[in-house]
């Protein structure tokens, strides 16, 4: 079939307009890949990397095919059925994306021991997202065959055919995550562009008068993805959610149960905050950091990484004379603290990076809690020496910083060993029934000796417990030379085999029935 078959290819326009929206579609989908994976795996940097370099294996190989693919046979037909072949996979993506995202994690759950988030996540990536890219990637080498018709404007044509494509990457960066899945969510946006894509390869159909057949039954099959795609849901097997959505930051979660209500950034694990129906104390590490304020007489608290303000609260009814401003970069998080968790407007939140804000603000406090992560990892800029040293010129005489530890594991000792090269006077203690550990840091030993004087004097009988558990329990940690730096801060691959730990410790007794019983074993188990 000849160039001249569609009068669109005449001018070449179209053929621009189909590298332009191709770029676009290659963005738009490796932004959704993200947050397709985030509630599973994590957005970590580790998780990024899977993301891009899959893809960019994919568009490498396919550039390759393609082009070979162009040389033996100019026919645009065929890569316009191509496309309109990707726009159905990647419109399928929301249907079936997550419930194969699973069922690869539980065949990984009994086949591998170490590394099964990396593994979950890169298997996840390849079997999801390596088709539709590799065919995108045929698209420019495809294009500049069909558009040149003669040397003397090849380098032209190739720069306009770049030109566009990477308009269309820059636009299809920021329309998603600026706009899209903010917008209309993660599914939405897939079949957005899966329907730009379709569209294209339908116009070139319709304008040769042919493949009808096809055309109507992509249309048909996309419209059924749409129609069984179009959901934020995540977390689809949860009868209890109260709100589920997505911001520029996170993949968000509110769940109700008949004791709290419960917010989390992660489908998987991970519970960010929380609210105990009827009050009292929480039953995690919340609890313990209160111990800082008890210490330091806590009339101004600062809170880096607020979440829905579940240690706000703590403090407000514990302390109410305390002062608290807590800081929180995702704005639509502070939005449901004030909706489902009862948050008061007298509660003042500032919408900043916690490290950003260290350095604009001239206050002191007695208290500041670092709680800060992006999903199992703390942010690398709020990991370093540099960090914590601008947390300690915040302090007021007296004062005390409290970590949250979020998992034990080697993460926790970086920590600790960069927290103790900043502050003299060290404290941990792990908090019971979970995998969190605080950190208490101070000037001066003496800051902790009042801690059990004061918890006996309490007149809350639960807290007064607790905090005198705290003092009876916490330990100086031996510290060793594993420094983070704004210079070097491995965070998430720390956090990341910390977490594969504690995965592998939960699932190891259902890994030895499967061994010993097999499948109808671990079902029965349960």
């Amino acid at each position: 079939m000849s160039l001249n078959a569609s009068p669109l290819l005449g001018n070449k326009n179209f053929l621009y307009a189909t590298e332009f929206f191709s770029g676009m579609s290659i963005m738009a989908v490796e932004l959704g890949a993200s947050r397709l994976l985030a509630p599973y795996f994590s957005s970590s940097q580790i998780v990024w990397t899977i993301i891009i370099g899959t893809i960019m294996i994919a568009l490498a190989l396919g550039n390759v095919w393609g082009g070979r693919r162009a040389d033996l046979d100019a026919d645009p037909a065929k890569l316009y059925r191509r496309l309109i072949f990707a726009a159905l996979w990647i419109g399928a993506i929301p249907v079936l994306g997550k419930y194969l995202i699973l069922a690869l994690a539980g065949v990984l759950i009994v086949a591998i021991d170490t590394n099964l988030l990396i593994w979950a996540a890169f298997l996840s990536c390849m079997a999801i997202f390596v088709a539709p890219l590799f065919i995108l990637g045929t698209v420019t080498p495809s294009l500049v065959k069909y558009a040149t018709d003669n040397l003397q404007h090849n380098g032209r044509i190739v720069g306009n055919l770049n030109a566009f494509n990477t308009i269309g990457s820059i636009i299809g960066t920021f329309l998603p995550t600026f706009v899209t899945i903010p917008a209309v969510g993660t599914a939405v946006t897939f079949l957005m562009f899966a329907g730009i894509l379709l569209s294209i390869g339908i116009i070139y159909f319709v304008s040769i008068g042919a493949r009808k057949v096809l055309c109507v039954m992509s249309v048909v099959i996309f419209l059924m993805c749409g129609v069984a795609g179009n959901s934020n849901s995540f977390a689809f097997w949860e009868t209890n959610l109260l709100y589920e959505g997505e911001s520029i930051y996170n993949y968000l979660q509110v769940r109700d149960t008949p004791r709290q209500i419960i917010f989390s950034t992660n489908v998987l694990f991970g519970v960010q905050s929380l609210k105990v129906k009827g009050g009292g104390l929480t039953g995690y590490y919340y609890d313990y950091a209160l111990a800082a304020p008890l210490m330091s007489g806590g009339k101004k608290i600062l809170i880096l990484g607020m979440g829905t303000g579940t240690f706000a609260e703590q403090c407000r009814k514990y302390f109410p004379t305390a002062h608290v401003t807590g800081v929180e970069i995702d704005d639509k998080i502070t939005t449901l603290a004030r909706k489902y968790f009862e948050l008061p407007d007298a509660v003042e939140v500032v919408t900043y990076d916690g490290r950003a804000f260290l350095q604009t603000d001239e206050n002191f406090y007695d208290v500041i809690l670092v709680d800060a992560f992006q999903d199992i990892s703390p942010p690398f800029q709020m990991s370093s020496t540099e960090f914590f040293t601008l947390v300690r010129s915040h302090l007021s005489a007296g004062g005390v910083m409290v970590v949250n530890m979020n998992m034990r594991g080697g993460i926790n000792d970086w920590l600790t060993d960069t927290i103790g090269q900043i502050f003299p006077a060290l404290k941990i203690i792990d908090v019971r029934g979970v995998t969190n550990r605080i950190l208490f840091a101070a000037a001066d030993e003496k800051n902790f000796d009042a801690l059990h004087a004061r918890a006996e004097a309490l007149g809350d009988e639960e807290l007064s417990r607790l905090m005198i558990h705290v003092a009876e329990n916490w330990q100086t940690p031996a510290l060793g030379d594993n420094i983070l730096t704004d210079d070097r801060a491995p965070v998430e691959m720390l956090s990341m085999r910390a977490l594969d730990n504690i995965i592998q410790q939960h699932l190891h007794r259902y890994k030895e029935i499967y061994r010993r019983d097999g499948l109808d074993g671990v079902l029965n188990s349960f």
